[in-house]
């Protein structure tokens, strides 16, 4: 990274947590660049050389969020979602240490991030994420078990407002629960205590 590149991205990170802090306290219409630029510590100069508005800011914060959650994965994890059709159905349940940890770690040492994201999920634009998820990862994952295909949405939608809860009540509690407790209570709703989702799956095969 060459002098101008740093400069640039020591710039936008400064930027993205201004946005996240202020969205803390205020809805994102009703931000302006004055007070990002204030925030961040730099000048509207410095702020409209980078970005035309501030949507192209919460653009590159949403990046900047995605980026800092895919480092607590290790690299074979996102291999994956590049071939379902040739994963077994181990690799394809997401429901273990491999793929929660990681997901548990990262909201625990960002409680502030994950909270400013349900609040502003709009903004965000969390539905149009779904949507890519559902698509590239959820459908194709259901589709191999045969799932049936007008239920998958309905299902995926139950389950992930239910870890989102859980995460949510966690840390509200200021995570006072370890990462492995929270991941046998989420493991727990979904799979059962007996393993009640394999069976059920193992129907659709």
């Amino acid at each position: 990274m060459n002098k101008s590149e740093s400069k640039y991205f020591n710039t936008a990170v400064k930027m993205d947590k201004a946005l996240l802090e202020i969205l803390e306290k205020k809805d994102f219409e009703y931000i302006t660049v004055k007070e990002l630029c204030e925030k961040a510590g730099v000048n509207r100069s410095t702020f409209y050389l980078h970005y035309q508005n501030t949507r192209d800011l919460l653009d590159e914060t949403v990046r900047y969020i995605l980026d800092g959650f895919l480092t607590y994965f290790p690299d074979e994890t996102s291999l994956v979602t590049n071939g379902f059709a040739e994963c077994t159905p181990d690799e394809m349940f997401f429901i273990s240490e491999k793929y929660v940890y990681p997901f548990l770690r990262y909201f625990r040492d960002n409680k502030r991030i994950f909270k400013t994201m349900v609040m502003n999920s709009v903004p965000f634009g969390l539905e149009g994420i779904y949507d890519r998820l559902f698509k590239n990862v959820f459908n194709p994952v259901l589709a191999r078990f045969n799932y049936p295909e007008k239920d998958r949405n309905y299902v995926m939608v139950f389950y992930l407002t239910g870890i989102c809860a859980v995460i949510m009540k966690w840390i509200e509690e200021d995570c006072e629960k370890s990462d492995e407790e929270i991941a046998t209570v989420i493991g727990t709703c979904i799979l059962g205590r007996n393993g009640e989702l394999g069976k059920m799956l193992e129907r659709f095969e």
